[in-house]
Order: C-alpha cells, then sequence, then structure tokens
C-alpha cells in the first residue's frame, strides 16, 4: 500500500471534519498540511477571524494546556507555533481588511540580563493567535526599551518575562520607572516566568502575574474587555 492512499485528502473533508484535522496538524506541528486547510476554508467562504478562532486559536489552547500538564514539550510546542505561522500569514491581511476586532497591542520583552526566550515566544504566538498585535522586543531588555516601545506602538499591554530569579526584580525597575514618568496607569503590566509567583507579581506593582501563556491570553482579554467597557461607559 502506497503511503499516497495513506494521506488524508484536506479538501475531501466536511468542514468539522477539516477543523478537527487542523488541530491534529497544528498539534503535530505541520505547516503545509495548516496553510492548505486555511486556504479550502477561505474557498468555502468562512471569514478569516472565524478561521482564525475556530481552526488557529483553538488549536492552539489544545497545545498550550497539554504544554502546560507536561504532556507537549518546548520543541513541539515551538513547532505547532511555527505551523500556526504559516496560518496566520495567509489570515493576517484579510483579517486587516475584514476589521476582525481589535483586541489590543502588547509589547513584550524577557528582562535585562535574561537571554530565555520560549516562554516569552509561546505567550507571544499564543497571544497574536488569540487576536492581539503584538511587537517582540526580544531577549534582555533595559527599562528604554520598554518605554520607547509601549510609547512608539501605544500599547495596551506590557509583558515582561524572566527566567532567573537574579533577573526577577528588574521588572520592578521598569515599573518604578513607569510610576516616577507618570505612565504606570496607562497600561497594563502583565509578568511571568517560571520563579515568579502571584506574591512577587503584587510586590513589584505589576496588574497580574500570569502562569503560562493560556492564562496570559485569557488575563489580557480579561483586562481588554474592562478598558473597552469603560471606554463605552465613558
Amino acid at each position: 500500500m502506497s503511503d499516497e492512499e495513506d494521506d488524508i485528502i484536506l479538501s475531501e473533508l466536511n468542514d468539522e471534519e477539516l477543523v478537527q484535522q487542523m488541530f491534529d496538524d497544528l498539534y503535530d506541528g505541520l505547516k503545509e498540511e495548516i496553510e492548505e486547510a486555511v486556504n479550502i476554508l477561505l474557498e468555502r467562504k468562512w471569514e478569516p477571524y472565524r478561521i482564525l478562532t475556530e481552526a488557529l486559536v483553538g488549536g492552539m489552547t489544545i497545545v498550550g494546556a497539554d504544554f502546560r500538564d507536561g504532556i507537549l514539550f518546548v520543541p513541539e510546542v515551538l513547532l505547532a507555533a511555527n505551523a500556526m505561522k504559516g496560518g496566520m500569514f495567509i489570515l493576517k491581511p484579510l483579517l486587516a481588511e475584514t476589521g476582525a476586532p481589535r483586541m489590543g497591542k502588547m509589547v513584550i520583552g524577557t528582562v535585562k540580563g535574561d537571554i530565555h526566550d520560549i516562554g516569552k515566544n509561546l505567550v507571544s504566538m499564543m497571544m497574536e493567535g488569540a487576536g492581539f498585535e503584538v511587537v517582540d522586543l526580544g531577549i534582555n531588555n533595559a527599562v528604554d526599551a520598554y518605554i520607547d516601545a509601549i510609547k512608539a506602538e501605544e500599547a495596551d499591554i506590557l509583558g515582561m518575562s524572566a527566567l532567573l530569579t537574579t533577573t526577577m526584580p528588574y521588572m520592578k525597575v521598569v515599573i518604578d520607572t513607569m510610576v516616577e514618568m507618570g505612565i504606570r496607569d496607562d497600561y497594563v503590566v502583565l509578568v511571568g516566568g517560571a520563579p515568579l509567583n502571584e506574591e512577587f507579581g503584587k510586590a513589584i506593582g505589576a496588574d497580574s502575574y500570569c502562569r503560562d501563556a493560556a492564562v496570559a491570553v485569557e488575563t489580557a482579554k480579561e483586562y481588554m474587555a474592562r478598558k473597552h467597557n469603560q471606554l463605552a461607559a465613558g
């Protein structure tokens, strides 16, 4: 029996089966299959935003949960992220055209002295997957880099991550600087990283500590919903 007979023909699946298959393909990090499936759904007149939320975000939510629970590991998650990026690349210009709901804008980066970026990359990717615009500053960011970026990008959220106990305190330096400049209340500050906890987040004056990428997305959505409600009420 040839390999080809084992292959699933994506275009022969109905919508529901195709979305389920996309969940599997994302999980397995199959970029080309995800790109093909996105194009099939577009041909079937699915709204870009629906493809993003139901297929891509739906699939990445499973990946995020299994990563949190220790079922998936970093290399597999990065493969899934890469497959998601393939789908996002097709959808991004279409989302812009259709004026998909703008969730908000986040500037994210690892703090000064810390070169660990896997957790940050995961958050960045999951946030994009949830419809946020993300500006990733990479690793080893000093105060100025964060401040300049949140101002220039007119961000809603600042995300900082650290993996070392020695670099954690730098988060407070950034927040204290924002307070001194009188801009602290203009932004939601989310912090994360393995050695952090809720108490630490409170102690340094962050809005929230997020224990993983899935929590970061949920937390960011809550803050943005609150902000939209306040604007509407105002």
